[in-house]
């Protein structure tokens, strides 16, 4: 997700510094500032202060300001909160908890779309799990990290559960956060390639066991591999 503009770039700056602590809990951004500081108009401040509330790292009250929230307020599964966090000295704890939900709740979703992905939805996944193959083998790695994100949304819309597949974009920034941040192999790991593969034949098969193990197996290595950024983190 990009904001494009003058409040876009206002945000490009504003929401790292949020999400890093740099602009920490509690501090008031004053729209008389932030214009004269960023040389930008008051609309374009409110435009971007709209935007910051929604995701909720502020809250704007009258005779008190727009205020920075406490973490625990945020949408953390906002895509652009999720960049902003792995951008900064926060990227540690955001992979750990990324990973942590993705152990949670995509090898149930494979589970259930073996039961319930719709005879497209299986030739898609098939054809992905392909990409993502000869993308591995040749080392495009943006290439691949396209096919990853839609591959694992796909599988979490096949779920059938709407709760599920609104998680798509969350897993698809922090697969997109390994990959910018070079966290991620130049060539892709077999093991997890061939896994991709397992997951769309067990879907495809209706072996919704196989599928959870697959899965499982994915989303677990995926975190072992960040064991070394984790732990350089403690």
């Amino acid at each position: 997700m990009e904001i494009q503009g003058l409040h876009g770039r206002l945000l490009a700056d504003l929401g790292p510094a949020i999400a890093s602590g740099e602009i920490p809990e509690g501090a008031v951004l004053r729209s008389e500032e932030l214009e004269s500081r960023y040389g930008v108009s008051r609309t374009v401040v409110r435009e971007a202060i709209r935007v910051l509330e929604a995701m909720r790292l502020v809250a704007s009250r009258r005779r008190v300001g727009t205020t920075v929230q406490p973490r625990e307020a945020w949408d953390v599964f906002d895509p652009l909160v999720i960049r902003w966090r792995l951008e900064g000295a926060d990227r540690p704890a955001q992979l750990s908890s990324l990973g942590g939900l993705r152990v949670a709740v995509e090898p149930v979703a494979a589970a259930m779309a073996a039961g319930l992905a719709t005879a497209d939805q299986c030739r898609e996944l098939s054809a992905l799990a392909v990409e993502l193959t000869v993308t591995a083998r040749s080392g495009d790695l943006e290439v691949f990290l396209g096919h990853d994100i839609a591959f694992h949304a796909l599988v979490l819309r096949a779920s059938g559960n709407e709760m599920f597949a609104h998680l798509s974009d969350a897993v698809g920034a922090v697969l997109t956060g390994r990959t910018e941040h070079k966290l991620m192999p130049h060539h892709p790991a077999p093991y997890a390639v061939a896994l991709h593969r397992e997951v769309a034949e067990a879907i495809c098969a209706q072996d919704p066991e196989r599928a959870e193990q697959a899965m499982r197996a994915i989303v677990t290595g995926a975190l072992e591999e960040l064991a070394p950024t984790l732990g350089a983190s403690k």
